[in-house]
């Protein structure tokens, strides 16, 4: 039961946040009362659209064709890292850059629960063990460290170096996911047939690569481009 609400509901806490940050952003940078509106259905239009095409693809079992050549679950695993790079470096997400940097990094602090929900999925048996903590999967330390660096960036009191090693170290989480997602994917079973990654082509399963792994990942481009152009030690 933890694992069939807590995933939905992380994404769905995401899905709401997306168009509250999109808001604030808008608000931030000045916008009149109407581009501030108009900003915020676009973002709510374009997270739900986004949801629904997933969750079309899963519910009707098209990511479940693992015969299929090239599979369609690696289309779709593809197209979130690209969809999520793409997003986070493109002119829409650009107001984003402006929330507090605190915000942007404590924003990471989902994948603590996120990774207790995926242990408990590893532990019944419906997610390999390898891509929980209790495997090879590592992003519990990013969500984690992400509340104290949060709290030492709206202090004030971050070293320079704090932010950039975090983002580093979260980046790095999300690539050794991906191998080990790779690797246990129906199609490859790199590490054998006890250790196969099905579940995220079914509902509502589908939405830890589609939205949370996603969000993870624009979060972390986000910083990288608010590293750019401000400080790490300053939180507005």
């Amino acid at each position: 039961m933890l694992v069939w609400l807590g995933i939905p509901g992380i994404a769905a806490a995401l899905a709401v946040l997306f168009v509250l940050a999109n808001r604030r952003a808008a608000q931030r940078s000045g916008l009149a009362a109407d581009a501030v509106g108009r900003r915020t259905r676009a973002a709510a239009l374009l997270i739900f659209a986004w949801c629904a095409l997933q969750g079309a693809a899963a519910g009707s079992g098209l990511l479940a064709r693992f015969d299929a050549r090239p599979p369609l679950l690696a289309l779709f695993l593809a197209a979130v890292v690209a969809g999520a790079v793409a997003f986070g470096v493109s002119r829409f997400a650009a107001p984003l850059v402006s929330l507090p940097l605190a915000g942007l990094v404590g924003f990471q602090a989902f994948r603590l629960p996120l990774e207790l929900v995926m242990h408990e999925a590893a532990r019944a048996g419906v997610m390999p063990s390898l891509l929980s903590f209790s495997g090879w999967n590592f992003d519990i330390a990013t969500g984690t460290l992400a509340i104290p660096v949060a709290a030492l960036v709206a202090a004030g009191r971050a070293p320079r170096w704090l932010v950039p090693a975090w983002n580093a170290l979260g980046l790095a989480a999300l690539g050794m996911i991906a191998v080990i997602a790779v690797g246990t994917a129906p199609f490859v079973q790199a590490f054998g047939p006890g250790q196969v990654n099905a579940w995220v082509a079914y509902l509502p399963f589908v939405y830890l690569p589609g939205v949370m792994v996603a969000a993870a990942l624009v979060g972390h481009v986000l910083v990288l481009r608010r590293l750019r152009q401000a400080a790490p030690s300053t939180s507005r």
